[in-house]
């Protein structure tokens, strides 16, 4: 730890502070090094299972800090582990690493220019999701927490995660395959959090139970027959029997599932086939995601899914295969009603009451979920949205014009030491 924040803390546990004062002390000195962080990572951007540069600093800042490093954790992850004085639970508290293939399209001083290989494809990178945000969070949290290591009671599980975003096709990552490879093993209970980009600054949101959907995503591979674009009466035109394939899907949502019960989503995000306005090509793939809360409803649209398409392509003279889930599967984000609430009075303290904002599940998703099925789990959404900005004004994640406003990252260091120390506390006193 640089030694300038070490005595810091000393200072402050050997004043008379309130625990939450010394927390917003520690984290308004912490807070110009974490947006110093969050810009770097900003600037150089790194896709899913090549988080190469991002998981050297952390693992370095970690080592700095006297925290013991295991990295190269499914593929590039980074796992610290800090060890109270006193004995006490393992609190596991998680931040994603991952960016997307995004060009930016917001002016700023360290926009990412960075290009990188997506499906055999030159693609631009972006962090259009916020994961530098929760890098730095968490990278402030252990730098905070290893100056508290003599009052700490218990161990602390730092968690940089890789591939949230889905590891490339034909390869595994991210939560799941830390959880197949023991990292929640020891672990009493888990803390997570994500920057909204719709949400204001200085906002918590949070759900017990079901808070975001499960989500499969797919591949379908439509074969036809190789024509002329002059005569498509001698071909099987995939084209044509793939728009149709669109959708004839929407109406699995619209008539086939039962939506007062829960929601679901099914999207074709691309659609790849054909070289030249005059052939109609062989073949076509189309790819996509599907989104449910309810594992019922999941197996029901799952097989309306291959039934229309396999149908809709014969009907054209195709054929379709269908390679559901493709690469990706996670389960229902599930926070857990007991440490929901159990931890409800840390969140209105650190945010204020009327900040503490509970919501309706949301359709995105998140593979915290498999942390979160193998121990205990909460998971929440910090505000980034600039106050400035009108309520009517939406800027949706995994888009060009995705923006935070940085004052946001404080509220979530704070969370982060709140929940930890308020848990283990707690624990301490049973």
């Amino acid at each position: 730890m640089r030694k300038t924040f070490l005595v810091f803390f000393l200072f402050l546990f050997a004043s008379p502070l309130r625990a939450q004062d010394i927390v917003d002390q520690i984290a308004d000195a912490l807070e110009p090094q974490v947006i110093e962080w969050r810009r770097d990572f900003h600037e150089n951007p790194e896709l899913s299972n090549r988080e190469f540069r991002t998981a050297g600093i952390v693992a370095d800042h970690l080592r700095s800090l006297g925290i013991e490093v295991t990295t190269e954790v499914a593929f590039t992850g980074v796992i610290g582990i800090l060890k109270g004085a006193f004995p006490g639970p393992t609190v596991a508290l998680r931040a994603d690493m991952d960016a997307l293939p995004v060009k930016e399209r917001v002016d700023l001083p360290f926009k990412s220019e960075v290009t990188s290989l997506y499906r055999g494809e030159e693609v631009p990178v972006m962090h259009a999701c916020g994961h530098d945000t929760h890098v730095a969070m968490l990278m402030g949290a252990a730098e905070a927490l290893a100056g508290m290591r003599d009052q700490l009671h218990g161990t602390v599980k730092f968690i940089f995660q890789p591939a949230e975003e889905g590891p490339p096709p034909g390869e595994e990552g991210g939560a799941e395959l830390m959880v197949q490879q023991g990292v929640m093993e020891g672990v009493d209970v888990i803390f997570g959090l994500h920057i909204a980009a719709g949400t204001y600054v200085g906002k918590l949101e949070y759900r017990p139970k079901g808070m975001m959907a499960a989500v499969d995503d797919f591949r379908i591979t439509v074969k036809g027959k190789q024509a002329h674009g002059s005569a498509p009466w001698l071909g099987v035109d995939p084209i044509v029997t793939a728009a149709q394939i669109v959708n004839n899907l929407q109406t699995i949502v619209s008539r086939s599932l039962e939506l007062t019960k829960a929601a679901a989503v099914v999207t074709v995000g691309a659609i790849h086939g054909g070289v030249r306005s005059n052939i109609i090509p062989e073949e076509l793939e189309m790819i996509g995601t599907i989104r449910t809360f309810d594992p019922e409803m999941r197996e029901q649209l799952h097989q309306r899914f291959r039934t229309i398409v396999t149908n809709t392509a014969e009907s054209n003279g195709a054929t379709a295969l269908v390679e559901l889930p493709y690469s990706s599967h996670y389960p229902v984000t599930y926070n857990d009603p007991g440490l929901t609430d159990q931890m409800l009075d840390t969140l209105e303290r650190t945010a204020g009451k009327e900040n503490v904002v509970l919501i309706d599940a949301i359709t995105g998703a998140e593979d915290f979920s498999f942390f979160a099925n193998e121990v205990p789990g909460l998971f929440l959404f910090v505000g980034g949205k600039p106050r400035s900005v009108p309520e009517d004004v939406k800027v949706s994640h995994h888009t060009p014009d995705f923006y935070i406003d940085e004052s946001g990252m404080k509220l979530g260091l704070r969370t982060l030491l709140n929940l930890t120390l308020d848990y283990m506390n707690q624990a301490s006193t049973q």
